[in-house]
């Protein structure tokens, strides 16, 4: 704890750091609550894409198990005929943190040969772009948390110095000085006590 100032100046100065503190607290206390609250609706969103992007995939693989030619949509390497390109973003902003917001993606399809494919080719690519869409937006969700979490650290970090540190000390710091104050008015008052007798003794004498 820093040394401080035994004053009058010194008590209004830590008077107005306490009122401070005490107004900010409640507003750090509910962006923490907002912050933890959009994490838990961000993170069931990903969880419900997850499992929907599992369904369309667990479709996909039993659609084409029935034709047999899984590698109609593969490239010689195993990897998809279709992959993704760029993602489309736009920016947004949750209790004061700027925060990505999936809007679309662009997709890149091998070029291949429309004789020698199936007639489904299309409608499996179709397919294909919703599970890689969904894939997409999930890493996008995925990045809200992150700053939305790094936010979450930082606004704890400053309720807790808050609460368990600059309160409890500038409480403390107005207790000690209004006790030395109290003493220093007692003191003076004991003293100007003794005076005005000596005085007195004096005159009589």
């Amino acid at each position: 704890m820093a040394k401080i100032k035994l004053t009058k100046n010194e008590l209004k100065k830590q008077k107005d750091a306490l009122k401070m503190y005490k107004r900010y607290l409640p507003t750090l206390q509910l962006k923490k609550q907002q912050l933890q609250t959009e994490i838990r609706a961000i993170e069931a969103r990903a969880r419900a894409l997850a499992a929907e992007r599992d369904g369309l995939m667990a479709e996909f693989r039993a659609w084409i198990a029935v034709f047999g030619e899984e590698e109609a949509v593969r490239r010689p390497d195993g990897g998809w005929i279709l992959s993704a390109g760029s993602i489309r973003t736009a920016s947004g902003n949750i209790a004061g943190v700027d925060i990505p917001l999936f809007k679309g993606a662009e997709f890149n399809i091998d070029e291949y040969d429309l004789f020698a494919k199936p007639l489904w080719i299309d409608k499996a690519l179709d397919r294909l772009k919703a599970m890689l869409s969904l894939d997409l937006e999930i890493k996008v969700l995925d990045e809200q948390v992150r700053r939305l979490e790094r936010e979450l650290r930082i606004t704890t970090q400053r309720v807790n110095l808050f609460e368990k540190v600059k309160i409890p000390e500038t409480a403390e710091n107005i207790k000690k000085i209004r006790i030395y104050l109290g003493d220093q008015q007692t003191a003076q008052v004991v003293r100007g006590k003794i005076a005005k007798r000596k005085v007195v003794e004096r005159v009589a004498s």
